[in-house]
């Protein structure tokens, strides 16, 4: 047992300073960090403790008026979500997890600022889910500390679980630390450490955080009058807006079911980090039942089906491209011919277009200055072209190759041409991410006055084709996002802008409008 804990000892190093350092003694190097933190915690937080004292003095009372109307009594600066639970009866106490005060989710923990609206949520609601998951990952990323000395980033919730990215240098965790992780998290809740919040100045969130330069460059981020709010739970300390669970010990269950890859800001160019996937529960019960769910899911992964019925495989030497079998090609064509017949059924032209062009036109569309880091080039008798990672600039070619009379429009020009994007290794999925694919584009050259009836025209057709396959979708109207291409002209933008929107608002479509730098038009 000895020898092989000496064996792993060995495996589990990393290069730091040029010296070959075990994990245990990385931990220790970082260990003053931690301290510094605590210590700069507490002396913040005598001063919040100060404040509450101050407010019990001033004995300012307050009324909390409930979902159904009930009010309650209350001290400003002093009474907590958590007081008034405990008020209405012992069970709801122990339950809630996350309160929301006129609106805003708040820690149950948080003393209320003055008159309010209260809600009290617990795990069985969606902000009580993302608050436990958001609390979990504080307490992984205590794990991923203590355990390999790592310097964290950022640790959101997501829909299911959440992760923490950290950067161990050159170093990578694998599989078998899954369990390693999945104890000190077990640990980290039996011990019950309370989740503490303290507001603090940019200067002091600096001075806290000046080891870790992820941290401060957040920091650095943020607005300058923001309200920045650092959260304690045991020897971990963090930049974090919060809300966060009472304690550690509402965790009752974990599983730390993935390892991975990523980058930091998600550019490939910057660090390389770790990232820890996991997920808790307040019981073993919902822990076993999710397993159940994503070992059923598994299953049905298209990934596995795809292999397991001789549809479509991938290969490591053109990563990200499908191959597709025979009984694939199958179906692969029976989709082509799906949408030919919808193309011939609503009046669009099929056009062929190449895959290959001189980089002046990708020049010209601005796809290069907003695009480039995404397609792939290379030089061709000393100039640069590039493979088409969509089809617009291609059919816009067509459309200007001669002379057009308004007599032709509206013209619709339909593509099956294949398409390339240079995706990162790290996010390629499947059918869901490539690099090589087919999708069934069209573009449509039209006067303004003929816009309404075009987009209602193609959303008919989407519908139709959607319906089939049974799937749900959700639109969104994009109009001026950040960075977007082309010049801003209010006589050409706002009419369009109108007509979209009147025709997405029209049942039976689904609208969600984004109204992104419209004013400035």
């Amino acid at each position: 047992m000895g020898a092989a804990s000496d064996v792993q000892q060995q495996v589990q190093s990393l290069q730091l300073d040029g010296k070959t350092m075990s994990f245990t003694e990385v931990v220790q190097q970082k260990k003053p960090y931690y301290e510094k933190r605590v210590q700069l915690f507490e002396q913040y937080a005598a001063r919040q403790k100060d404040r509450i004292e101050a407010a019990k003095a001033a004995n300012v009372p307050i009324k909390i008026v409930l979902p159904d109307g009930a009010t309650k009594e209350g001290l400003k600066g002093v009474t907590t979500p958590l007081d008034v639970a405990k008020q209405i009866s012992n069970s709801l106490a122990k339950k809630v997890v996350v309160a929301k005060v006129d609106g805003e989710t708040w820690d149950v923990f948080r003393p209320l600022e003055g008159d309010c609206a209260l809600q009290l949520h617990s795990f069985d609601d969606p902000e009580g889910r993302e608050t436990f998951w958001h609390s979990s990952a504080h307490m992984l990323g205590q794990a991923l500390e203590l355990e390999y000395g790592v310097d964290l980033t950022i640790g959101p919730a997501l829909e299911e679980g959440f992760y923490y990215d950290c950067y161990m240098g050159d170093k990578a965790l694998s599989d078998g630390e899954r369990s390693n992780i999945e104890k000190r998290i077990e640990a980290i809740a039996k011990d019950g450490q309370r989740f503490e919040r303290v507001v603090v100045s940019r200067d002091e969130a600096l001075a806290m955080f000046e080891e870790n330069k992820f941290k401060i460059e957040i920091i650095n981020g943020l607005p300058e009058d923001a309200t920045i709010t650092i959260y304690r739970v045991g020897p971990m300390v963090d930049l974090c807006s919060g809300p966060h669970l009472p304690n550690s010990s509402f965790v009752k269950a974990v599983s730390v079911f993935n390892v991975s890859r990523a980058f930091w800001r998600a550019d490939v160019a910057k660090e390389p980090l770790q990232r820890v996937y996991a997920i808790t529960f307040p019981d073993k019960a919902q822990l076993k039942e999710w397993q159940h769910r994503i070992e059923e899911a598994k299953k049905r992964d298209h990934r596995n089906v795809g292999v397991q019925q001789e549809l479509f495989f991938f290969h490591q030497l053109s990563p990200g491209s499908c191959f597709f079998l025979p009984y694939g090609g199958r179906i692969y064509n029976a989709l082509i011919e799906l949408m030919r017949e919808k193309y011939w059924e609503y009046e669009y032209e099929e056009v062929v277009s190449p895959n290959i062009y001189n980089f002046s036109l990708w020049e010209t569309s601005g796809h290069a200055d907003h695009y480039r880091e995404n397609m792939f080039s290379f030089d061709v008798e000393k100039a640069e072209y590039g493979l088409k990672p969509m089809n617009c600039p291609g059919h816009c070619l067509m459309f200007g190759n001669r002379v057009r009379s308004y007599r032709e429009l509206p013209l619709r020009l339909a593509d099956f041409g294949v398409l390339h994007r240079n995706e990162f290794s790290g996010a390629l999925h499947g059918l869901t991410r490539v690099r090589r694919f087919v999708q069934d584009d069209a573009h449509i050259f039209c006067r303004p006055d003929q816009v309404m009836a075009e987009v209602t025209s193609f959303l008919k057709m989407l519908n139709e084709v959607y319906d089939i396959f049974g799937l749900d979708y959700t639109m969104a109207l994009s109009t001026r996002p950040e960075g977007y291409l082309g010049t801003c002209t209010s006589q050409q933008s706002y009419p369009v802008t109108f007509i979209l929107t009147h025709v997405l608002q029209t049942p039976p479509i689904v609208f969600h409008s984004l109204w992104r730098r419209i004013q400035s038009c």
